[in-house]
């Protein structure tokens, strides 16, 4: 099946060097072509070029005039805990009373709270509840999206969530990575130690013997795991193939980054609080760090100094940590806003940290991510823009027109 797509205004992520990430100055140039043609084929990209370039656009089964509007690779969102039960705006209006997220934490909210509550939910529950987050999310502009457990915390619970994951994956036309975060918190029936020595002696191996798990995560932070603690479980998660995507330096700076680049982190998520010295750590690393700025946001936290991990010469990606307690939102254009209006990116530099690097903080970097020749053609057309910086800049204007993903127009209603 080829399709072709004409009449773009401009075509924007182009990659012809199939580069697996961007760093520093590289994330600044934005490839693209004006007034330019798209060719798909069989779900992938197969050409692409210029209007009245004199070559003829290339005959297909069927012809999408995207009448002026823009394309852009489908936005990649490397982080999501969008499997849950149930919402928590009560803790929405704890915090706006000045309670902070890790006082909800110790007195029983948060994360636990979550746990309890997913518990009650059968496995269809859990899959309708998350599908239709995922469905959101692909509205707008969303092709690729990772999905961590963590709500479950003891081994029925945790299982049950790497299901609704894996069904996730087999049922819908998005990308989907799963990974392990059995350690998001201590689960109610245990002391931190004995709930270590269940993760590494019990969860991984079963994890690993389904294979439901892509990547293994631990939360640690102040409070939640050490960096110690964090190392044993990754070693653990290393032994069953389980690659780290991990997060730190949230709350405080305590050692989470060094302890990913050692264990080699694909990621090292979060990082509001961390030090100067820890981008030297990055520097020349395959660890992508990778900025939440939706959670700052609705917390009321400082932001990831992304600005002064590119200057410094790092790669950037940015994830949208949709979950029911600090980041209520799976909207990758308005994490792609904050991108630009709080860690201060440029607008290309967003789009490269919402799509190539956030694909490679997926490992998808290879066939997502951006607008070669060979990859997958998940892409959106926007409605007519005046420039690539007014998608940024109108930060709750709808802009899409038209989605595609594997190279099929996507609708909600379609899927549903």
């Amino acid at each position: 099946m080829r399709t072709v797509i004409t009449n773009i205004k401009t075509l924007a992520g182009v990659d012809t060097q199939r580069k697996k990430r961007l760093q520093g100055k590289e994330m600044a140039v934005l490839g693209q072509i004006d007034d330019a043609w798209l060719l798909v084929e069989d779900g992938r990209i197969a050409a692409m070029g210029e209007m009245g370039a004199g070559s003829d656009v290339p005959t297909a089964d069927s012809e999408v005039d995207a009448a002026g509007g823009m394309v852009l690779p489908s936005w990649c969102d490397p982080h999501t805990h969008i499997v849950y039960a149930g919402s928590r705006e009560n803790e929405f209006v704890d915090k706006i009373r000045g309670m902070s997220y890790a006082e909800i934490a110790r007195r029983g909210g948060g994360i636990l709270h979550s746990a309890d509550l997913l518990h009650t939910y059968s496995e269809d529950q859990l899959y309708e509840q998350a599908a239709g987050r995922a469905y959101e999310m692909m509205a707008k502009g969303t092709g690729c999206i990772e999905i961590k457990s963590g709500y479950g915390l003891n081994m029925e619970d945790e299982l049950k969530m790497l299901r609704v994951i894996q069904r996730m994956k087999e049922t819908l036309p998005v990308r989907i990575v799963s990974t392990f975060l059995g350690a998001h918190a201590v689960g109610r029936a245990y002391t931190q130690s004995e709930y270590v020595d269940l993760i590494v002696r019990e969860m991984i191996p079963e994890v690993g013997r389904q294979r439901l798990a892509d990547y293994i995560d631990v939360f640690c932070d102040k409070g939640f795991f050490t960096p110690a603690e964090t190392a044993r479980m990754l070693e653990a998660g290393a032994r069953w193939g389980m690659r780290p995507k991990i997060h730190a330096e949230e709350l405080a700076s305590t050692g989470g980054v060094e302890v990913g680049v050692a264990h080699h982190a694909l990621s090292v998520d979060h990082l509001e609080s961390m030090a100067d010295e820890q981008i030297e750590t990055l520097r020349g690393s395959e660890t992508m760090p990778t900025a939440l700025p939706g959670t700052s946001f609705f917390l009321n936290m400082p932001f990831a100094p992304a600005r002064k991990m590119i200057d410094a010469g790092l790669g950037v990606a940015v994830a949208s940590d949709y979950n029911p307690g600090s980041t209520p939102s799976g909207d990758m254009k308005f994490v792609v806003s904050l991108a630009c209006i709080k860690l201060r990116l440029l607008p290309e530099e967003a789009i490269h940290a919402a799509t190539i690097n956030a694909a490679y903080a997926m490992g998808l970097s290879d066939d997502y991510g951006s607008i070669a020749v060979g990859k997958v053609a998940n892409f959106f057309i926007t409605h007519p823009l005046p420039s690539l910086s007014f998608i940024p800049y109108a930060y709750t204007t709808p802009v899409i027109k038209k989605v595609f993903l594997r190279g099929v127009e996507w609708s909600s209603c379609s899927c549903q």
